[in-house]
């Protein structure tokens, strides 16, 4: 089968989608991509995504949180990066550089969900 062509959008649970928002906004730099209304799933529709690029993280009401969500975010520089979050109050892992890996660490958004970052 080859009629895909790319992954579009990952899903992280959250409990407060307000507070979600303005930590993927504020703590690292995303933009919201979509704002709709969708009590079907007890919120909305709440769509994030990194400036220029197509790939996106849906911010989805839950009640259970603080899933390894398993998503892999790139950076130029894993160590200022690192440093950055840390300076911002957010919870990161010790930062990882072992040969022939490149370095990376992992950080937990608001509810809990751990992302992980690795340098390009």
């Amino acid at each position: 089968m080859k009629h895909i062509t790319a992954v579009r959008t990952v899903t992280i649970p959250v409990t407060d989608q307000d507070r979600a928002l303005e930590f993927y906004r504020r703590e690292l730099g995303f933009e919201t991509l979509m704002d709709a209304p969708l009590p079907q799933l007890g919120g909305r529709w709440l769509v994030v995504g990194i400036p220029g690029t197509s790939t996106s993280i849906a911010l989805l009401a839950a009640t259970e949180t603080g899933v390894d969500t398993g998503i892999r975010l790139a950076t130029a520089d894993a160590a200022q990066a690192h440093t950055a979050l840390n300076e911002q109050g957010v919870a990161t892992s010790e930062l990882i550089a072992w040969p022939g890996v490149p370095p990376m660490f992992t950080f937990t958004d608001c509810d809990g969900n751990r992302l992980y970052l690795v340098q390009e």
